[in-house]
């Protein structure tokens, strides 16, 4: 018995692995060269990447911001997001999927056993009556019953494995998208974090503009007055200075969305969370993308997208082992006796040994169409591949056109901002003096409100930009950080070797 079990298990571990082995197929067209949208001019100024690097800073990437609230608020995603808390659960569904898959491999052993008690009356029937019969026929005799069985699927054309190699894809594959829902909710954190604070600047602008129109209503309610200024320029004042002031109460109910959204995504209720008031980074750092080739081990959806094609790769091999027949080793042995204390000899022991197979002669061509339908789910993933590719590299382009067009752009508001302020003060100097008439004051104060809005939300363009371009490029993240592979054949019946959990924070 010895020798068939090891037979078999040579013929199951050495057994060929029918379809296709699985090969990277290269994306539609080749990501070599230079990005476009990298360089660029415009009004005699030249856009300059501020971070010269060709990769994102491993881990913590938004530690360029040097906003120590903002790197509290990361911390706490990891910890508290439940969108990631269930693509991790996802996860550890996989990798559990890849074991039962794996336990395939290794011989099924069952057991059975009964105690029964049974009558042992006797009698005949003379004329209508039952006699009952004496000695043991009135008595009742017990049977105990003890049996094993052994089941064992031998993987001869490889069915089983390339069914775990579909599993640990998968497995990778989840693995990256949970990497890929932890950088999106990073990202859309920094872009509610600085959205909040850009509230919080455009907020402390409409202060500062009430109390300067407050103080122009003032000088005009003088000019009224002594008789200088009319009724009409009192009123073009109290006008912009209610506007205004209209402004400012509305940026607290901008703030407090921003506040709650930020609350959402590390997982707290909005009344957890109390963000104080501080300044917006006063640089906003650009990046460099780096080499495009780079970019398909940069991003996790690309390599979920890759993953799936080794899954669906994988299930071709399956449907194709269905063509071959099936061998199975089966054995078993049974027990059986009236007395507990004999139930184990061998005079009392059943058993049967030996293989099987089992396959299928006609179908009407089930099996054909299975093959089929398996080769156009990898094809489809394939086509899902390689759009994600290009899908990757536009949005790595946008956010580099954006990152240098919003940088050229602040540089120029900057400049508009200076005139429009000077222009303000000077409309103003020239209104007292009674050179010009209100309506110039009134025209000058509304430009200049209106460049500095313009300015600061060409910073949150910045702050968003610069978060969107992180999360194009992948963070900080690397295809070797997928975990392993489950091993497809172990060298040692066991358990098998598990993923390393280091990778993840929960």
């Amino acid at each position: 018995m010895r020798r068939i079990a090891s037979l078999l298990a040579l013929l199951s571990m050495s057994g060929c692995t029918v379809g296709p082995n699985y090969q990277r197929p290269p994306p539609a067209s080749d990501p070599t060269g230079d990005y476009k949208e990298t360089t660029g001019e415009v009004d005699g100024i030249e856009f300059r990447p501020a971070l010269p690097r060709d990769t994102i800073d491993r881990g913590p990437w938004w530690n360029m911001y040097g906003d120590p609230t903002l790197d509290r608020l990361m911390a706490d995603v990891d910890v508290s997001n439940q969108t990631l808390k269930e693509n991790e659960a996802a996860y550890r569904q996989a990798v559990a999927l890849i074991r039962q898959s794996q336990s395939g491999l290794y011989p099924t052993f069952g057991y059975t056993g009964s105690v029964s008690q049974n009558s042992g009356r006797t009698g005949n029937v003379s004329s209508g009556t039952l006699t009952i019969g004496t000695g043991s026929s009135g008595n009742s005799t017990g049977q105990y019953a003890l049996g094993g069985t052994l089941s064992w699927e031998l993987d001869i054309w490889g069915s089983i494995r390339r069914t775990i190699e579909g599993n640990a894809a998968l497995a990778q594959a989840s693995a990256a998208t949970l990497a890929s829902a932890r950088l999106s909710i990073q990202s859309s954190l920094a872009t509610a974090y600085f959205s909040l604070r850009i509230s919080d600047e455009r907020a402390e602008l409409y202060r500062r503009s009430v109390a300067a129109y407050a103080q122009s209503l003032q000088i005009v309610q003088n000019q009224v007055n002594a008789g200088t200024a009319s009724g009409l320029d009192l009123a073009q004042a109290r006008t912009l200075l209610e506007q205004t002031r209209a402004l400012y109460v509305t940026e607290g109910a901008t703030r407090a969305v921003f506040e709650h959204a930020i609350a959402a995504l590390v997982g707290k209720m909005p009344a957890e969370l109390r963000l104080e008031t501080e300044p917006t980074p006063p640089d906003v750092p650009t990046l460099d993308a780096g080499a495009p080739s780079s970019l398909l081990e940069r991003r996790p959806d690309i390599s979920t997208a890759e993953r799936d094609m080794q899954a669906n790769n994988a299930q071709i091999g399956v449907t194709v082992a269905a063509y071959y027949p099936q061998f199975t080793f089966d054995a078993g042995i049974s027990f059986l006796s009236t007395m507990l204390g004999n139930l184990l000899q061998i005079a009392n022991a059943v058993w049967s040994l030996g293989p099987s197979f089992a396959g299928t002669a006609f179908d009407g061509g089930a099996r054909a169409a299975q093959v089929e339908g398996a080769r156009a789910g990898y094809d489809k993933s394939v086509a899902t591949y390689r759009q994600t590719v290009v899908t990757a590299f536009q949005q790595v382009e946008d956010a580099l056109a954006q990152q240098r067009y919003f940088t050229m752009q602040e540089d120029i508001q900057r400049r508009a901002v200076a005139s429009a302020l000077e222009a303000e003060q000077l409309s103003l100097n020239q209104y007292q003096a009674g050179t010009v008439a209100y309506t110039t004051v009134i025209t000058a104060q509304t430009t200049a409100l209106s460049a500095q809005q313009t300015l600061i939300n060409i910073r949150l363009n910045r702050f968003s930009t610069s978060a969107t371009l992180v999360t194009a490029l992948g963070g900080g993240w690397r295809e070797q950080d997928l975990p392993p592979l489950m091993p497809v054949m172990p060298k040692t019946v066991g358990k098998p070797t598990p993923v390393k959990k280091s990778w993840w924070p929960f």
